[in-house]
């Protein structure tokens, strides 16, 4: 289904993590699933390189472009003593990383690893993104396959108001007419932040300075209105 839906990465997305890049800088993906934001800066010809912990994702990487520098295992324990000029998260994947504490250190190894002046930036998904509460499962997405079978997404969402916690347990189905040919369950939940709360955890990490934007055109978040956070921290 991800590949259906998420074939090329957004164009005003992509243009924002592209304006940080310079052909002279080494350049890392935390989590960068199957390339579609990691696959347009090699194509631009950016020395670039990936991380993510799917097996699968990076097997669809590595389809599209059999020399991408990826590496596979969780973000959480990589390490490497090469240093970059600059790092980035897309699409609010970091938001994956539920325990604020896990995130606050994975952001603290990530600042480590950046050259003097170097720039960490990554998107958060918001307080205001918060889902209402469903009693049963709905129907949230639905595709075709190259098999014209039916693949669909049912999911149901609480919220915890204390832990800032986006609980989505959801269930894949795919179909061919009315048959059931196969289910898959997973257990999906993020952490959404508020502007008050990203602000505290990048100014207890000491970067140099940073910016958090509402918007990909880079205009300072004032308020927890906006439905992301982007932000730039300058080692």
């Amino acid at each position: 289904m991800y590949e259906i839906l998420h074939t090329k990465a957004p164009e005003d997305e992509l243009n924002f993590y592209l304006s940080y890049a310079k052909k002279e800088y080494k350049i890392l993906e935390m989590m960068c699933g199957s390339g579609r934001f990691l696959l347009p800066f090699i194509e631009r010809g950016f020395d670039i390189s990936g991380v993510d912990n799917s097996i699968f994702m990076l097997e669809k990487l590595k389809e599209k472009e059999p020399n991408a520098k990826i590496i596979q295992g969780d973000v959480l324990d990589f390490f490497t003593h090469e240093r970059f000029d600059y790092i980035f998260i897309s699409s609010g994947s970091i938001c994956l990383i539920g325990d604020v504490n896990e995130c606050k250190e994975f952001l603290k190894k990530l600042k480590s690893f950046l050259v003097k002046g170097g720039r960490l930036v990554f998107a958060l998904d918001t307080i205001a993104t918060k889902c209402k509460d469903d009693e049963d499962y709905k129907i949230s997405v639905s595709v075709k396959t190259k098999q014209n079978f039916d693949l669909f997404l049912k999911s149901k969402n609480h919220y915890d108001e204390l832990t800032k916690t986006q609980f989505s347990p959801s269930i894949y189905e795919l179909y061919d007419k009315d048959k059931l040919l196969k289910s898959e369950t997973m257990d999906f939940k993020i952490h959404l932040y508020d502007l008050e709360e990203i602000k505290n955890i990048l100014q207890e990490l000491d970067f140099e300075c940073f910016f958090i934007y509402s918007s990909f055109d880079k205009r300072i978040a004032k308020d927890d209105t906006s439905e992301m956070f982007l932000c730039e921290c300058i080692n």
